[in-house]
């Protein structure tokens, strides 16, 4: 048991609970995202009182500015695990493949074969994203300057329609990559059968599509408002 993380299940464990890391926090994100569309439906969109405004404003106590970071700390593991896990699978195999998995369902997934290229597109357009919010809001904040208007942030960035176009393009591959990386998580964590197979793969699919196209209508309409 000691040496049971040296092992192909280990490593797979620490990527799945990591990814579920993900899952919570992209979530999160984007529910509260989602409250600027709905304060365009009710005209509240720019409004210190609109939804989209109290949900940064929820997000700035004390309670979850502290769960916020372990959220964010297993995104970072996740990532940084994905990584490792492709070396050592090139390095054991002798050549570029998907990190192993026993179904032959994951094996003709285009997205379980390409999660390491997703996972690079995604890492790198996020970094682009960090620049465009987390700078001007959270690292204001911790660094005792004064955050953007949240409003402002989103129709300045998304006003732009080639920026528009990088994150719906950094959309779909979240979408890819959560769609296989959802029941996969499942699976590694031995919560996944023959039977239960196909019902998480729906299911992964379904919470991918809500979080996706929450993001979306998010740029749109900040596309439109700007």
């Amino acid at each position: 048991m000691a040496n049971a993380f040296h092992y192909s299940i280990g490593k797979k464990f620490i990527q799945a609970i990591s990814g579920a890391f993900l899952v919570i926090f992209l979530l999160l994100h984007a529910t509260i995202n989602f409250f600027s569309v709905i304060d365009s439906i009710n005209g509240n969109f720019g409004l210190s009182d609109g939804l989209f405004a109290k949900g940064c404003e929820f997000m700035s106590l004390p309670i979850v500015t502290m769960m916020v970071p372990v959220l964010a700390l297993g995104f970072i593991v996740h990532i940084g695990y994905g990584i490792y896990l492709t070396w050592y699978n090139i390095k054991a195999r002798g050549g570029y493949k998907r990190y192993e998995v026993p179904s032959k369902a994951a094996a003709d997934s285009w997205s379980a074969k390409n999660m390491f290229v997703l996972g690079i597109v995604i890492l790198g357009i996020l970094f682009f994203h960090l620049t465009h919010f987390w700078a001007h809001m959270q690292l204001q904040e911790f660094t005792g300057g004064f955050a953007t208007d949240p409003y402002v942030l989103l129709t300045t960035t998304f006003g732009k329609w080639w920026v528009l176009v990088i994150y719906l393009i950094w959309f779909a591959a979240v979408w890819l990559h959560l769609c296989h990386g959802f029941w996969s998580m499942f699976q590694t964590v031995g919560w996944s059968n023959q039977i239960w197979l196909k019902r998480t793969k729906v299911i992964g699919v379904l919470v991918a599509t809500l979080i996706v196209l929450m993001f979306v209508a998010v740029a749109v309409n900040a596309f439109l408002e700007a």
